[in-house]
């Protein structure tokens, strides 16, 4: 994900973004060069979520992850980021064109030092500080850490790419302190790093202190997957007749921060629900779990104790706590899926006291990507499922002032219970001002609305729809989906 991000930055990824929005045009790799094809193509291959490309630039805590496995990386597996720079095999090696211009490595002084209070002024609300002061803003406000150094500004380098590159610094009381870039904006670097580091992050740092910054490291990371491969099948097309495509290192441990491997063991029952737009736990996860847990205890066993639920347009975290792009809400495109993983708990518990196993969702997975039904009774899970379209299709062309009528039909799982709740939004504000009005005791549904737009421009319109077990619009628990159709008006 970080290789594409930093090969596709800019409208290469916004063109990705696009394609792969409702009603794009559905090929992501048009306008690509073949390296950066291959990048993707190997991202999708790998379980990164399609339709949650927007993430790719938004990173939030996976870069935490580099920052806290970096160091041990660079002990423990010294050799392979060695042999990426001067070995065939490698492309630091074969092909250095595709890295050249991104690579970093110069000592310069600190101009300034940031703390996590500074960021609540004036100076740093602009838009592009967003992404790297949620994260800090959240740790200072429930650690009470406002004066902790977060950020440095490093005035003079031209170039290079700056996420993920190592801050070492070189003066001081704080001297032979490594740290990593998290996100940079102009001559402004928020860092973070592991142990010690991570604690004290720039304490005991001077103006005029010099740091080495060097993203040699991160840019090896960057194809590190192509050369520490498991076993498991995901990797396959890293292989060719059993063999690996390129030279192999040991598969390292990964950061004690983040749990275990899968064992498969355990005992009682499990119900893993898994989120189709999940890019920080990518969706083959779940299915690599299930498999664990039937290779461990066996299928007849499996049966008994485990079932995969899946959540369909829900990522990491509610959308709340996501960041939104120019030209859609992030909660018109992700659900609030708390409520699923609320039934979920209840469904457990009944399965464990009265031996009712909860519903599981019938999928496909192929080329790392996970396909769901399109009907509610083939799909199963406890989710209802809706789609929207214009004249039948997700993309429609109008004119300014025609009127365009949206179609959005829902239908329930068999035993979710009923539609209690729909809304529309027309703007792409999230504010879903617009509510339907639902039959009690609907297991299906077609809804419709008609608008007019007055200026040109590419529209998303989306319906979302709510559903109860025992069918109360009043109850807490809601358990929603949505789906959006594009219209462009000329």
């Amino acid at each position: 994900m970080f290789n594409v991000q930093r090969l596709l930055r800019g409208d290469k990824l916004d063109r990705v973004i696009d394609a792969m929005a409702p009603g794009g045009g559905g090929d992501p790799f048009v306008g690509l060069s073949q390296h950066e094809r291959e990048e993707l193509a190997n991202l999708y291959r790998l379980g990164y979520p399609r339709g949650d490309e927007f993430m790719i630039a938004k990173p939030m805590g996976q870069i935490w992850l580099w920052c806290s496995i970096a160091g041990m990386l660079l002990e423990e597996d010294a050799d392979y980021f060695a042999r990426f720079w001067d070995t065939p095999g490698y492309v630091g090696h074969d092909r250095p064109e595709v890295v050249a211009e991104d690579l970093i490595d110069v000592e310069l002084p600190i101009s300034r030092i940031i703390t996590a209070q500074d960021l609540m002024g004036e100076e740093f609300s602009a838009p592009e500080y967003a992404d790297a002061k949620a994260m800090i803003l959240l740790m200072a406000s429930s650690s009470g850490a406002w004066d902790l150094p977060v950020a440095i500004e490093v005035k003079g380098l031209e170039g290079g790419y700056r996420t993920g590159c190592g801050v070492l610094i070189q003066g001081g009381s704080a001297a032979g302190r490594q740290l990593f870039c998290t996100r940079a904006v102009g001559d402004i670097w928020f860092c973070d790093g592991r142990a010690d580091a991570n604690i004290l992050r720039f304490r005991g740092v001077d103006v005029g202190d010099r740091v080495r910054l060097d993203n040699h490291a991160f840019l090896a990371f960057c194809y590190a997957y192509r050369h520490h491969i498991s076993d498991d099948p995901l990797n396959d097309f890293l292989r060719v007749d059993g063999r690996p495509v390129y030279p192999q290192h040991g598969v390292p441990a990964q950061s004690p921060l983040m749990g275990v491997p899968y064992s498969g063991q355990y005992s009682g029952r499990l119900l893993w629900i898994h989120h189709t737009h999940d890019a920080s736990l990518w969706p083959p996860q779940g299915v690599i779990y299930k498999r664990a847990v039937e290779d461990a205890q066996g299928p007849e066993a499996a049966r008994e104790k485990f079932r995969l639920q899946w959540t369909q347009n829900a990522e990491h975290v509610p959308p709340m706590l996501l960041p939104s792009c120019a030209e859609r809400a992030t909660s018109t495109w992700l659900i609030n899926y708390m409520p699923i993983i609320e039934q979920g708990l209840v469904d457990l518990a009944t399965w464990v006291e009265q031996g009712v196993p909860p519903a599981e969702t019938a999928y496909e997975f192929a080329d790392g990507k996970i396909s769901l039904p399109s009907s509610a009774k083939a799909r199963g899970g406890v989710q209802p499922v809706v789609a929207v379209t214009v004249d039948g299709t997700v993309r429609f062309d109008a004119k300014v002032g025609q009127p365009v009528t949206f179609t959005a039909q829902a239908e329930a799982p068999e035993g979710a219970g009923t539609f209690t709740q729909a809304q529309w939004d027309l703007d792409a504000t999230g504010a879903f001002a617009v509510e339907a009005e639902v039959p009690p005791g609907q297991t299906e549904l077609i809804l419709r609305t008609t608008i007019r737009f007055d200026r040109p421009g590419v529209y998303f319109v989306t319906c979302r729809v709510r559903l109860n077990r025992e069918g109360d619009p009043t109850a807490r628990r809601q358990l929603e989906n949505l789906a959006s159709a594009r219209v462009v008006v000329a």
